[in-house]
């Protein structure tokens, strides 16, 4: 069965997809107050805290799988279903398990699991609760409803009226036990929560928005102080993993370094290389003596002493080179300055807006680094040039895309007041994309433009390749595959000693291939079902691919490709080959040149360049042409042919015009490619066969003649190796007649060595051998004694053994103090009665012996 089909059979019509029950009225009804129009506006883009209705609004993500298992978010309740039992035919029909959580008594915006697959953590608009996950095999229990412990998180700061929205929530990866939650909430406060600690008092907090003075007045936007989202940073040796990125509104991008849980486990091997990596910039600062380097070394100095901290907390033995393992820490309190807010991140070039817009605010941020989630050991393996390099992308509410290069990787600050360096980081502008959204609603009419308002586009990475990343909004899901950038980054980098050829590199980028896969956008009814969860599946029983949930619990599933190995890996270095062929010397192998002479019989009519098939006819699971999903009603009735739904068409029926005639184009260069490579076979062909009535010579008349030669070369040689030995033996004897000094003493040596262990005579007692046997003889007679005390020894422990079978070692012990008391006291006993008998000149018998 084709998994698009498998996927579709198994979640078609499945209960766990039906409208939250809170919901009352037709299901029709329902569905169309949940689609996002001019007229529902209001209703998506309304924030209160007394009122927080089931339209989506703002950051999204309702649906997430743990291993086999669906997690759906309906309106207040959590459902869990095993899709791999269904999958594979363990249960009798689709069902869910509900779970039973009375604390949470709001509307469920975003679900994310924690890294251990055992807490559940849900936010709504103001509020924030954990809740544990029940154990594997939950759908063979009876009840509908599972009962499940859950907690709310800081309800104190995110449960009152007057509480700031809730801008995204996530787990640390280096918290202890997997317990670490982070929310951040518009007003830029970063709250740390360690559910296995404390649930109401945050652990730390960061704050990515300064506090305002009473008496100073800021002529600047509302959105700069707003956060969007925030992200954490990645690495191997670097400050990534200990960095915190937040952006707001406006697209200024803000970052703390250092930042680490409370609690926190961390890998020893990312210590030891951390420390390496700040030696190496101090002996770097060290031949410098200007001003900058001066701050600089103040810098690395505070780094230094943070680091060393952190080395302290490791185990003894924890040595480098050696086996990571993970350490539980905690923040150093070396250094009582705060971490410094470095910000905002200077952008250059400056990145482009897209026409027709007059900027939009920024929705959702992402870091993508390569190779650094490999679970080897060996951190020192030679890998991909693009390995540290990272990405920054940001998504915009309009449809824009900006890709970012982490040139500049963030270091650790501190505030420190006598510092005078503010030089702001930076990052390298690569590419903006335009995902196409706002043609597509301008195209419709001019008031559809203010449903833009209402998107909020998010960035969902996958779990298996980290070259490729998803973006969903209110209308649709996208696909962007950064494969084509890394391999053109890797030729860049590969040749970076060569200014020029960096150069020409770097002028003609590589664009990221954007994919729409589905979108939920009706032109004739000039209205869309957001989307409000994507996940995709990361477990071996289920097949790779993309599951998209709409706002009207409208499932749609793609198959998705798995890939060996990620294509900027394989291709790399051919790429970097072929671009710096010119610039490196290629050596000549004497055996592989051809010589002067005749041409070869045989010569290729195919080109030395192999045979690219054309993007149009590579093989892909992704549609060229996105799906279009809407409601039921909305496909069940008939299509009014209005003008925004003819120029729709229109746009399409062009589109699919360009695909068949490239199409054709393609194919008719794979004819004439087939036709060519069927000449080809026949030359081969041609060519096999005269190369096997030349192995058959060789092995016929050819192999007995050459035999025959063998033979007689093998006799000849025999000759001259015999002729070779006797005039050895005649320049030796002439070269040295006699036996030289050593050799004499050596030979006397040899002597002595074999009387020593032979002896002089056949009756020597002192020779080596005659001791030997003597003592065989030895050992002979003093074993069987031997073996009858070790059998005694044997029975006298097995029967102390069986004496004190029913008593414990302690137990002994205790009673062996005991008795010794109890004999001391005997003893003196004996010796009054003894001399008391004596005064009373009584004679006494002998006192009992103990047994």
């Amino acid at each position: 069965m084709n998994s698009d089909n498998e996927w579709n059979e198994i979640l078609k019509d499945h209960p766990i997809f039906s409208l939250p029950r809170s919901l009352k009225g037709p299901t029709a009804e329902l569905e169309s107050s949940l689609e996002l129009s001019t007229n529902t506006l209001p209703r998506f883009v309304k924030v209160d805290p007394l009122d927080d209705g089931p339209t989506p609004s703002g950051r999204r993500q309702t649906m997430v799988l743990k291993d086999a298992d669906l997690i759906v978010a309906a309106g207040q309740e959590i459902r869990v279903t095993s899709l791999g039992d269904t999958k594979l035919g363990r249960s009798t029909g689709k069902t869910y398990k509900a779970l039973h959580t009375p604390n949470i008594q709001f509307e469920i915006h975003q679900i994310v699991l924690n890294p251990s697959g055992k807490l559940l953590a849900v936010a709504g608009a103001f509020q924030v609760a954990v809740i544990v996950l029940p154990r594997p095999g939950f759908m063979r229990l009876v009840p509908e409803a599972i009962d499940c412990k859950s907690v709310q998180v800081g309800q104190f700061y995110h449960a009152s009226n007057d509480s700031a929205p809730i801008a995204k929530i996530d787990w640390h990866p280096l918290g202890e036990a997997a317990s670490t939650l982070l929310v951040m909430t518009v007003d830029g406060k970063l709250r740390e929560y360690d559910i296995s600690v404390d649930t109401e008092e945050p652990q730390q907090m960061l704050s990515f928005v300064p506090e305002r003075k009473s008496k100073s007045y800021f002529a600047e936007d509302a959105s700069a102080r707003e956060v969007a989202s925030f992200v954490l940073g990645k690495g191997r040796a670097d400050w990534g993993p200990l960095t915190v990125y937040a952006l707001m509104k406006n697209a200024d991008i803000y970052a703390i370094c250092p930042y680490l849980p409370k609690n926190a486990s961390v890998p020893s091997s990312y210590i030891h290389s951390l420390e390496c990596f700040i030696s190496a910039k101090q002996e770097f600062l060290a031949q410098g003596t200007s001003k900058t380097t001066q701050n600089l070394a103040t810098v690395y100095d505070y780094q230094q002493k943070y680091v060393s901290a952190l080395l302290r907390q490791l185990p003894p033995g924890t040595v480098f080179p050696a086996t990571s393992r993970a350490v539980h820490m905690h923040p150093p309190t070396s250094i009582k300055l705060p971490p410094a807010r470095q910000g905002p991140f200077l952008l250059q070039p400056e990145p482009r807006t897209l026409e027709g817009s007059d900027g939009a605010d920024a929705t959702d941020i992402a870091y993508l680094a390569f190779g650094v989630d490999d679970d080897d050991e060996d951190s020192e393996r030679e890998g991909s040039p693009t390995e540290h390099l990272g990405i920054v992308t940001v998504a915009y509410r309009d449809g824009k895309v900006d890709l970012f290069l982490d040139v500049e990787k963030v270091e650790a600050r501190w505030e420190a007041k006598n510092s005078s360096n503010h030089d702001l980081p930076m990052l390298a502008v690569y590419e903006t994309i335009d995902l196409g959204i706002l043609s597509t609603i301008s195209s419709v009419s001019d008031k559809t433009l203010d449903l833009l308002e209402a998107s909020h586009p998010v960035f969902l990475l996958d779990p298996i390749h980290d070259d490729a990343l998803y973006v969903y909004h209110a209308f649709g899901v996208h696909a962007l595959q950064i494969g084509p950038v890394l391999q053109h980054l890797a030729v860049a980098l590969r040749g970076e000693d060569d200014d020029a050829a960096l150069d020409s590199a770097l002028q003609t980028p590589a664009e990221t291939l954007v994919r729409p896969l589905l979108t939920t956008f009706s032109v004739e009814r000039k209205s869309s079902n957001p989307i409000v969860g994507v996940a995709l599946p990361n477990d071996v029983y289920l097949s790779y691919s993309i599951l998209i949930l709409s706002s009207s619990m409208r499932i749609s599933t793609f198959p998705l490709t798995l890939r060996s190995e990620s294509p900027h890996e394989t291709t790399t270095q051919a790429l970097s080959t072929s671009v710096l062929a010119d610039k490196a010397p290629t050596e000549r192998s004497s055996w592989l040149t051809l010589a002067e002479g005749p041409p070869p019989p045989f010569a290729s009519l195919l080109k030395s360049e192999p045979y690219q098939i054309p993007p149009i006819l590579t093989p892909s699971d992704l549609p060229s042409i996105p799906k279009l999903a809407l409601p039921a009603p909305a496909t069940s009735k008939e299509i009014v042919l209005t003008p925004d739904v003819m120029r729709y068409l229109a746009v399409v029926s062009q589109h699919i015009s360009s695909q068949i005639r490239d199409i054709k184009m393609a194919f008719k260069a794979a004819q004439s490619r087939a036709a060519l490579q069927r000449d080809e076979l026949e030359n081969l062909v041609r060519a096999a066969r005269m190369m096997n009535d030349k192995a058959r010579v060789l092995q016929g008349q050819r192999r007995e003649v050459t035999e025959t030669r063998v033979g007689q070369i093998q006799e000849t040689q025999k000759d001259l190796l015999a002729r070779l030995d006797r005039l050895l033996m005649a320049m030796m004897k002439k070269a040295s007649p006699e036996l030289s000094e050593h050799e004499t003493k050596w030979f006397e040596e040899l002597k002595r060595m074999k009387q020593e262990v032979l002896g002089l005579g056949k009756y020597d007692d002192g020779s080596l051998i005659a001791k030997t046997k003597q003592l065989g003889k030895e050992y002979a007679r003093i074993m069987p004694a031997l073996k009858v005390i070790a059998e005694k020894e044997k029975l006298k422990k097995d029967k102390l053994a069986e004496s004190n079978g029913s008593l414990g070692f302690s137990q002994v012990f205790s009673l062996g103090q005991r008795s010794n008391v109890e004999r001391t006291k005997i003893s003196n006993l004996e010796r009054e009665i003894a001399k008391l008998a004596d005064q009373l000149d009584v004679t006494l018998g002998k006192p009992p012996q103990p047994e």
